[in-house]
């Protein structure tokens, strides 16, 4: 008699327990995946108007990159890729940032660039090249990289697909310099063997983000 009741018991709460998850949305990778009886074209479209010029004067680095990830288009949940559209004013920069979990192709199509990453320890080589009309260029996952705009008269723009549909951005000079709250001087003294000042200074610099 015990044991049928403790079987009883056990299947209640297995049954509890099953209501509960199927009432709850599931989650993939941090984002609610859809029942698919539910899945409409919409969630795979976006109007993003990528052909458009964006605006390069937002902030003072000279660029704007537009992302196209499962945060703007939630058909892209599960599937590992994403877009971004990034314009360079004549002499803007995208500056050295990471991707943590993607690696990142670009083309240019407009203009040239300058692009380049750094490799991890020990060795930090510094690969680069100068890019033109139509070439690509791979910065693996993880590595810090940047592109630079070396024309100080004409705008340049270039296509970026990216290896997760949530790739995240780490904008070294932000993050280092901008975080809040500040990282202490003495720290990034040591860090960079600069003077404190130096420090002061560029921690009261006006780190702006160019991701929209």
């Amino acid at each position: 008699m015990a044991s049928s009741s403790y079987f009883l018991v056990i299947a209640l709460l297995a049954l509890a327990s099953w209501q509960t998850m199927a009432s709850d949305p599931i989650l993939v990778n941090g984002f609610v995946c859809k029942d698919p009886k539910d899945v409409k074209a919409e969630d795979f479209f976006l109007a993003a108007k990528l052909d458009m010029p964006r605006d390069t004067n937002t902030n003072k680095v000279g660029s704007n990159v537009t992302l196209i990830n499962v945060m703007r288009l939630p058909g892209l949940n599960t599937l590992g890729i994403s877009l971004a559209r990034i314009d360079y004013a004549p002499l803007g920069e995208n500056p050295p940032h990471a991707h943590p979990r993607a690696t990142e192709i670009l083309t240019v199509l407009e203009g040239t660039l300058y692009a380049g990453f750094v490799t991890s320890n020990p060795d930090n080589k510094f690969l680069s090249k100068v890019l033109n009309k139509g070439d690509v260029f791979v910065f693996p996952e993880g590595l810090i990289h940047f592109q630079f705009n070396p024309n100080p008269y004409k705008p340049a723009v270039a296509i970026a697909a990216l290896s997760s549909q949530n790739p995240g951005a780490i904008t070294i000079a932000n993050a280092v310099f901008g975080s809040k709250p500040a990282i202490s001087d003495d720290v990034l003294a040591k860090a960079f063997q600069v003077e404190k000042n130096t420090v002061d200074w560029l921690q009261a610099q006006f780190w702006a983000d160019n991701h929209n």
